[in-house]
């Protein structure tokens, strides 16, 4: 089975407001995945929706530390590639099964 280009939407305040504003959506999406496929992978899984541009970004991942009783412990957040969908016409409703 092909590995998936979607892997989760992202919501967040900004994205909330952002979407109420002017139509735009962020997904976590494959990181070899590329701008034409993002927009296919869109227009499969949210039907009736028309895609006006794709911006992606690499998002690096955040070194964390934690206070223990044995002493500090070090690690890093995974890095992601982030989509941005700006849609012409259409809404995604990312809650519809919930």
């Amino acid at each position: 089975m092909a590995k998936p280009i979607l892997i989760k939407p992202i919501i967040t305040e900004k994205m909330t407001r952002l979407t109420e504003e002017g139509r735009h959506y962020a997904f976590q999406v494959a990181k070899d995945a590329n701008k034409i496929e993002i927009r296919k992978a869109v227009e499969e899984r949210y039907p009736g929706v028309d895609i006006k541009e794709v911006r992606t970004m690499i998002v690096r991942g955040k070194r964390k530390r934690q206070m223990t009783r044995r002493g500090a412990v070090e690690g890093r957040k995974a890095a992601y590639k982030k989509a941005i969908v700006t849609l012409k016409s259409g809404e995604i409703d990312f809650f519809e099964s919930v």
